[in-house]
């Protein structure tokens, strides 16, 4: 069934939200509170043969300027599976924008004034930007003790691919390309840290109070109980505050100079600290004559940036969400994570899907064009359904493919268009998603009961503006079997909030929601028998599985539930400029069990509003080993004036749990906007972002190939 937005109760921050005074990271100020600002690397790749700072500790209000060769002992490294990154460069910088030193003063302005006095020697070596070209023998080596660029290596391997592509009555062999791009959230990075004694405490923007915790206890030997992070409401993330990023810095500073220290970067300095994994997808399907899939093989390299972050795991993810919502007997996937003198990769909202949806989706419209096939018609002969195997081995259940198939389409026939323009060209696209949720993970939560009757709710999950903290307390008024503003959800803390793994992967609302609802029918017991308030209880959840349990040809259980979505668009091309618009757009998700239809809502249309700038807009550009546009000058993102008019649908079953809704309309939406510019005027893109300069080049080959 399709749910239908009714009514809900209003956010309990609605009020602070419009009004701008929501409590947010940026806004913390402790007593004696120095400012940092960092100094960074101008080379790709170089010897870090010296630094000056004499002019910038002459600075008013400088009180240090601090190097690699100040600290007392080893310069601590950091990363998530594989430490690797330095918080200052020692030595050798790996990127254009690595911080190489810091500066702490009173004030921001005296600490940007003394970063840009600080001189630099860096012997410029060659560099590398490309992760195919990376894999040459004779690329420059990142981490030349490695001896190679190779990060991490991931295969899948399912039936016979190779063989039963070779007896296909038709192959299909394609390269799709998707370049790095930026998270651009409003509120920049931003974190301050304060010492006392051996304890750590840190206010930051992130998206994952608890890993922060860890990564700073690894990179500081201590342990993990003598760090305290607090998070406050974000400010937009879209992934870009899952993994550790600036915290190291704020607490190094302040570990040196014996008092809390703020480091909030500019907006060109987020540019310069985490982007999104570019990749190269090369993607061969064999078909039978009447559309049915046979087999995939897909060779994936992504671009980790100049260190590993979370690439490693991202790779094994990319492995598992490479083949697509489609029953294919015979599939093989290689996803390689490579290492260049760029900025590091992390997450990027509908992470590692978003660019092999790019080319399974692509490639589906261009067999179903050759077969001479309708492109639904042509998904639903190879959609998964219940009991269907995927490639990992998983035999799949709560399938709902068809009915999110069924709703795009009705929901995008129930938009109103203004006809096409001569010179212009309409078409209609259609895409579809699978995602694997973060396995294993964990949840916990804390639920004190009140004398007064009411409930305080202590979770690490984070609101970044999507609405979790008024879900988390909705499950729990639910099962508490009281009004929801007798629940109060405080804001993460990790002295008071059990461990919970991130915000992020779409998980909270299932996997926070079980521990919370385990909590209130604790809860709820207690005060059955008699139990009399004040007292607390502790709600679990947990998965086993995922990436750790795959063995060596990636069989096994990968993820605890399947996210499942589809996009379907109608865009304008004007002809004589290349000139795209989307004019109409559908989202729709699987929720098994909506809790909030408002918001399932806001998550598919805020989805697919996103998703335009990465389609058609958004692209990080090297030259010279040097970002060229950091700024949103030159950094184009969606307006207001390039929304279409939308709707959404919710697909859910009867006795379904939760599914989470926040990354679902993302990944379709750029091979929906290529299919329908293809169904438009006969061109294809492989390539993004689909701007007008590529779709007007492409026009031209046309007509010039027709010509001939």
């Amino acid at each position: 069934m399709t749910s239908t937005l009714s009514e809900t109760p209003r956010t309990p921050d609605a009020h602070d939200r419009v009004l701008g005074t929501l409590p947010m990271a940026v806004h913390v100020r402790l007593p004696g509170m120095l400012h940092a600002t960092v100094v960074r690397s101008p080379a790709a790749h170089g010897q870090l043969r010296g630094i000056d700072a004499t002019a910038a500790r002459a600075v008013p209000g400088v009180v240090a300027v601090l190097t690699a060769a100040d600290l007392d002992g080893a310069v601590p490294v950091f990363g998530e599976a594989t430490a690797d990154q330095p918080v200052l460069a020692d030595g050798r910088v790996r990127y254009a924008g690595e911080p190489v030193a810091l500066v702490v003063a009173e004030d921001e302005f005296a600490a940007s004034e003394a970063a840009a006095a600080v001189e630099l020697d860096v012997q410029v070596l060659p560099h590398i930007t490309d992760a195919h070209r990376a894999l040459d023998p004779d690329a420059p080596l990142v981490h030349p003790a490695a001896g190679t660029n190779v990060l991490r290596t991931w295969t899948l391997r399912h039936g016979d691919a190779e063989a039963a592509l070779a007896r296909a009555e038709k192959v299909y062999d394609d390269v799709y390309e998707s370049p790095p791009a930026s998270h651009v959230p409003m509120e920049p990075h931003v974190a301050v840290a304060a010492w006392e004694d051996d304890e750590l405490q840190v206010w930051t923007s992130t998206q994952s109070p608890h890993a922060v915790r860890e990564t700073l206890a690894a990179a500081f030997a201590l342990p993990a109980e003598r760090v305290r992070v607090h998070a406050l409401n974000v400010g937009g993330a879209y992934g870009s505050k899952v993994v550790t990023t600036i915290e190291p810095l704020a607490a190094l500073a302040a570990r040196h100079v014996g008092r809390p220290v703020r480091l909030r970067l500019d907006r060109a300095e987020v540019f310069h600290t985490l982007s999104k994994h570019a990749a190269r997808v090369r993607i061969r399907t064999g078909v039978r004559g009447d559309g049915r899939i046979v087999a995939r093989v897909i060779d994936v390299v992504w671009n980790a940036g100049a260190y590993a972050t979370n690439s490693e795991s991202a790779a094994g993810y990319g492995m598992v969400r490479a083949p697509g919502p489609y029953d294919v007997p015979n599939v093989a996937v290689t996803s390689t994570a490579v290492y260049t003198h760029t900025v590091p990769s992390g997450p990027f909202r509908g992470a590692m899907t978003s660019q092999l949806c790019w080319a399974y989706e692509s490639q589906m419209d261009d067999i179903a064009a050759d077969l001479g096939i309708d492109p639904v018609r042509l998904r639903e002969l190879n959609l998964l359904r219940d009991g269907g195997v995927y490639p990992t081995g998983e035999v799949m259940h709560d399938l709902h493919y068809d009915e999110v198939l069924s709703g795009l389409q009705s929901e995008l026939e129930s938009i109103d268009v203004a006809p096409v323009q001569p010179g212009h060209a309409r078409g209609r696209g259609v895409a579809l998603m699978i995602k694997s949720t973060l396995t294993p993970s964990r949840s916990e939560c804390r639920l004190r009961v009140a004398a007064d009757g009411t409930y305080e709710l202590f979770t690490a999950s984070v609101e970044i503006g999507q609405g979790a903290h008024a879900t988390l307390r909705d499950l729990a008024a639910a099962e508490l079997g009281v009004a929801p503003d007798r629940v109060v959800v405080r804001h993460p803390d990790t002295a008071c909030a059990p461990y919970d793994s991130m915000t992020a992967s779409s998980r909270t609302t299932f996997a926070m929601g079980s521990a919370v609802r385990d909590a209130a029918r604790q809860a709820r017991r207690r005060l059955d028998d008699g139990k009399q308030p004040p007292f607390e209880v502790t709600g679990t959840w947990g998965s086993t599985g995922g990436l750790g349990s795959l063995d060596e040809h990636g069989q096994g259980t990968a993820s605890t539930h399947w996210h499942q979505g589809g996009v379907a668009v109608e865009v304008d091309v004007d002809l004589e400029t290349g000139r795209i618009t989307v004019v109409r757009a559908a989202g729709a998700c699987y929720t098994g069990r909506t809790v909030s239809p408002i918001r399932v809502a806001h998550q598919n249309e805020g989805g697919m509003i996103f998703a335009l700038g990465p389609a058609l807009f958004e692209e990080l550009v090297y030259r010279d080993g040097q970002i060229t546009n950091p700024n949103l000058s030159d950094y184009s993102l969606p307006s207001f004036r390039d929304v279409p008019r939308m709707r959404s649908a919710a697909v859910e079953a009867p006795g379904a749990d939760v599914h989470g809704a926040g990354e679902m309309t993302v990944p379709p939406m750029a091979p929906a906007i290529g299919n329908a510019i293809r169904a438009a005027c006969g061109v294809r893109l492989r390539r993004l972002p689909m701007h007008p300069e590529r779709v007007l080049r492409a026009i031209i080959e046309r007509d010039e190939e027709r010509s001939e």
